[in-house]
């Protein structure tokens, strides 16, 4: 049996430039969703997750419209999140970024993913294709993940806004990155949301 994620960066919200950390989706979002949608067509998805906060569920939304589904289920696993606190191998470079948090934060976001990888990071009985419209970071800490990276290489790994990853979850051998950050279905003027180590700190990009 095979189970396969797709994970999908939600699309650019409107103020998200200013640092602005939620709000509906801009034009060029709305663009980017639809264009996802079609990306994902001729995939046979079994089921399909977004986070609930306002940017992924509008992005889901019209990814549901482009398929011709209504049956997305929101996840509080999926949230946006800091999936771990600063590493003792970690870069100094990295420092100033965790200045913008709490360690409580870090580690709800650290429980959190733990919980997301017992839902989808286990092998299934049965066949599975997996929409997960999700965030920056969190896609960040799957990825990582499956290349069984350091704890600190998330953040030296982005999406930009609609791009995809899909990932493999095997039984007996290790996960399989499939593809990661695909925006072959974005044209030049809608690839936005890389973030920088800079404004990382400032205003996350997630």
């Amino acid at each position: 049996m095979s189970r396969f994620l797709y994970l999908v960066r939600h699309g650019e919200h409107e103020g998200a430039e200013f640092g602005v950390d939620d709000g509906p989706l801009s034009d060029r979002g709305r663009q980017q969703a639809d264009r996802i949608a079609q990306r994902l067509r001729n995939v046979p998805l079994t089921h399909l997750w977004h986070s609930p906060l306002q940017r992924t569920e509008e992005t889901a939304q019209r990814i549901m419209a482009g398929l011709g589904r209504d049956d997305s289920v929101a996840s509080s696993l999926l949230m946006d999140c800091i999936p771990d606190g600063p590493e003792p191998d970690m870069p100094k470079g990295f420092e100033s970024f965790y200045g913008g948090f709490t360690p409580e934060q870090w580690e709800a976001g650290s429980a959190q993913m733990a919980d997301a990888f017992a839902e989808w990071m286990t092998p299934s009985g049965e066949d599975r294709h997996e929409l997960l419209v999700t965030h920056n970071f969190v896609i960040a800490w799957f990825t990582r993940h499956v290349l069984d990276a350091p704890a600190w290489r998330w953040l030296t790994i982005s999406q930009v806004n609609c791009g995809l990853t899909v990932i493999r979850v095997r039984t007996i051998r290790p996960h399989v990155l499939i593809a990661h950050n695909d925006s072959g279905h974005l044209p030049p003027e809608l690839l936005t949301g890389f973030p920088t180590l800079s404004n990382l700190a400032a205003a996350p990009h997630r």
